[in-house]
């Protein structure tokens, strides 16, 4: 991130921070303030897990979407749904689905010296 760029924000993830008070538009706003460009790459994720504590499902969804786009040139991720709802097969187990977009913050472009 930009040095010019203060956000409010929280570990989540292992070496992933996330961003709190911002929405898409408004982190988008600070970044292109401090001269840098913020863009999504194409394609939404979506990864679905099962299991009885939501808030650690959620987290292990957020996990396995980050390692199936290890490969990828990208250094944030918006997660734009999750949903949650209790299995009709098991009784007491949750089926928890994120819905994510890949993005990616780069900094400006530097002009190499005739």
């Amino acid at each position: 991130m930009p040095e010019a760029v203060r956000l409010e924000s929280e570990c989540s993830v292992p070496g992933w921070r996330l961003v709190k008070a911002l929405d898409r538009c408004g982190l988008d706003r600070e970044i292109r303030e401090a001269g840098w460009t913020f863009f999504c790459l194409a394609g939404e994720i979506r990864t679905t897990v099962f299991g009885i504590d939501e808030e650690e499902m959620v987290c292990r969804t957020i996990e396995e979407i980050l390692v199936r786009l290890k490969l990828e040139e990208f250094n944030s991720l918006e997660i734009t749904r999750v949903a949650s709802e209790a299995s009709k097969r098991f009784l007491g187990v949750l089926c928890v689905t994120v819905s994510a977009q890949s993005q990616h913050i780069q900094g400006p472009a530097r002009l190499a010296a005739a």
